[in-house]
């Protein structure tokens, strides 16, 4: 109980700090959270994670187009927009490799890297094809609705490579990163597992990327501004995320002996112990 207790807590003044669009994205993540985890509970299977993980992953490519600003306690940061997917993918690859195993969480990460290449190629398909010349014709035309379908869903290849070569090497270190730590430590120190898997792993995500794509086309010192901001945003996520994955353990490993005078009257709130 102390778990949601926390969250509730950290939402709220994180809430009030960061204005609106900070608290919609931090009670998104606590209700991405409880689902998530109840699912674990109640199913034990890792299917609905996956579907997640692919879901946030397209995501992530899509809203990647959207250059923002993002100020954090005073210090302003530019990022794609595609930072605010990253707390939910570690928390749900963590909590697969945490119930269902190391090579259950690189199963995930290849399903979900063969439908990141198909989107790409469906998105490329929509990109060639002649558009209707009736086709946004409130804009300007279809040669301006093309320019803007072109500008949103086809980045260069060089890019996309980039994309997807951070995201296997990365995804796959942090899984196995996270199963060695969890040898050590046993059941105890989650948070341990967590910071010391996902840390490194989102430095090392933004150094790849941004080398691979952008090396060579931009000075130095600008790559190392969009290292650093990416890296910063990531880690400040990866903080924010820590509350969150106990609230996930609570929710899975819990008794719920608070609920057990309420599954009496109402036989369908009753949840399973995950073992």
């Amino acid at each position: 109980m102390m778990e949601l207790l926390i969250c509730i807590a950290v939402s709220i003044i994180l809430s009030i700090l960061g204005g609106w669009i900070f608290a919609l994205w931090i009670w998104s993540i606590f209700i991405a959270t409880l689902l998530s985890s109840y699912y674990v509970r109640i199913a034990k299977r890792s299917d609905a994670i996956l579907a997640m993980y692919v879901i946030y992953l397209a995501l992530s490519q899509i809203i990647a187009a959207k250059i923002v600003k993002l100020t954090i306690l005073d210090y302003t940061f530019i990022v794609p927009a595609a930072v605010l997917i990253f707390p939910f993918t570690v928390q749900l690859t963590d909590m697969v490799n945490e119930y269902f195993g190391r090579m259950e969480t690189h199963r995930m990460i290849f399903i979900a890297f063969v439908t990141q290449v198909l989107m790409s190629f469906f998105l490329w398909m929509s990109v060639i094809m002649t558009p209707f010349e009736m086709w946004m014709t409130e804009l300007g035309g279809p040669e301006v609705g093309q320019k803007f379908w072109e500008t949103i869903f086809f980045s260069s290849i060089r890019i996309t490579i980039a994309s997807w070569t951070s995201f296997l090497i990365v995804e796959n270190l942090d899984a196995i990163v996270f199963a060695k730590i969890r040898e050590i430590t046993g059941q105890k120190h989650l948070w341990i597992r967590s910071v010391f898997s996902d840390v490194p792993m989102l430095a090392l995500d933004s150094f790849i990327f941004v080398t691979l794509a952008f090396y060579g086309v931009v000075p130095l010192d600008v790559i190392f501004l969009m290292i650093y901001g990416q890296v910063m945003t990531k880690w400040f996520s990866g903080v924010i995320d820590t509350p969150f994955i106990y609230l996930e353990r609570w929710v899975v490993e819990s008794d719920f002996s608070w609920l057990r005078k309420l599954t009496i009257r109402f036989p369908f709130m009753r949840v399973k112990k995950f073992s």
